[in-house]
Order: C-alpha cells, then structure tokens, then sequence
C-alpha cells in the first residue's frame, strides 16, 4: 500500500487513489454511501474528479451503484473473497517453498526483524500500522523467490488482499494467531522445511477465510445488502 503519492500527479489521479486507499484500509465501510458533494468537499476539490474516480472504483469493483440509492463501497462478499484467496493461498506456498531454497543470509534477518516488528505493532493495536507490518512481512518472502513473474502475479492481487487482510487484523482476537503462524512461516524458512513453509502458507490464509467468512456473515445479519 502506497501511503504517499507523487507529487506531479493530477488531481483525477490523486482523488481516485486517495477514494480507493480509504476503501482498503476501512476508512470508508463496506456499504457505506458515496455522496459526491460530501466527498468534494471533503477532500476540497470539485464534484467532477470525484465522479470520475467513483466511475474508476466502480470499474475495480470497490464500489457499487445501486438503483435509485447512488453509488456505495462494495460489500466484501464470499464469493469475491474466496475468488481472491483461493489464487492466494497457491501462490503464498510457492512462494514459501522458493524462499526456503532462494533466501539469503540477509533476508532471514530481514524476515526475522519483520517478525519482531509484526508483534511490536501488534501492541499498538493501530490496525494500519498492523496490517503494514504484515504486508512488508510477506513481501520479503515474496522477494526472495527471485521470480520475477511469480512477483508480478502476487502484486496483481497484492491491493485486493490488503482489503480482506485489514478486515481481517480488525479482530484483535486474531493477533496472537498470527503472530504464532508467522513465526512458523519464518522458522521453516529458516531450516528449510518446504513442506512444513507450504502447509503454514496455506493454514494462514485458511484462518483469514473462516474469520472473515464470520465477520460478513455478521455485517450481513446487522445490515442486509440493499437488493
């Protein structure tokens, strides 16, 4: 997740990605309406890029129009989530399998060290903060593959995982959970163990789906999708 923009960019850009990391991160909720004025003002710009980029959002599948409702930030559904994390799981223990054969010296220190601050920011209980941690973690796994295509499919989904990834750190009942998981993930790393990296691979997105599966479940009992 990108948390600063250059520049130089043009403001339909940075009013698009400013709307859409809001989405990622929570900030705006699944569900919740998107009133252009509200949003123009807010964000001290004209309604015109904003419509643009909620047209963008809606093209990316964050956001949703709803007849005779307007526009609002999609829901996060099973059937999106499962076709996200299905691919995921796959690559995520590949990734761990390369890694045990492929990492260096200094990405087992690197990898350790993003252990240590995953739990020191767990402590923190700032979800944001959280959630990066855990990103950069498995970016330095990802890295160590050296493969370069592998790394491109995995940063393909890379924005839509950070979605269900931050849903699912909101739950700070998870915390130790994947805490213990990761050191597993980095322990096996370490001895390489690829079977042992895979199965740990594949468990820690198995955990995200059934949690995440409760908390839609949940939202959808308090607030019904509007049909």
């Amino acid at each position: 997740m990108q948390n600063s923009l250059p520049a130089d960019l043009p403001l339909r850009d940075v009013v698009f990605y400013t709307l859409r990391q809001s989405i990622l991160t929570g900030d705006l909720k699944p569900g919740e309406r998107l009133m252009e004025i509200h949003l123009a003002d807010k964000l001290g710009v004209s309604r015109t890029p904003v419509r643009e980029a909620i047209r963008r959002l809606e093209l990316e599948g964050l956001v949703t129009m709803i007849p005779r409702r307007g526009a609002e930030v999609s829901r996060i559904t099973e059937k999106s989530m499962n076709d996200v994390l299905e691919v995921r799981r796959t690559l995520d223990a590949l990734c761990a399998e390369l890694a045990c054969d492929r990492i260096t010296g200094q990405g087992l220190e690197d990898l350790k060290q993003a252990c240590e601050r995953f739990e020191q920011c767990v402590g923190t209980r700032d979800t944001k903060k959280i959630a990066q941690a855990d990103v950069a973690l498995h970016d330095i796994i990802v890295q160590a593959t050296g493969n370069q295509r592998l790394i491109q499919l995995v940063n393909n989904l890379s924005e839509q995982m950070y979605r269900y990834r931050f849903e699912y750190i909101k739950d700070s009942h998870q915390h130790e959970t994947l805490i213990h998981e990761h050191r597993i993930i980095y322990e096996s790393i370490l001895c390489k163990d690829k079977d042992t990296a895979a199965m740990a691979a594949k468990t820690h997105i198995d955990n995200q789906k059934k949690a995440i599966i409760r908390q839609i479940r949940l939202e959808n009992q308090k607030n019904p999708p509007v049909t």
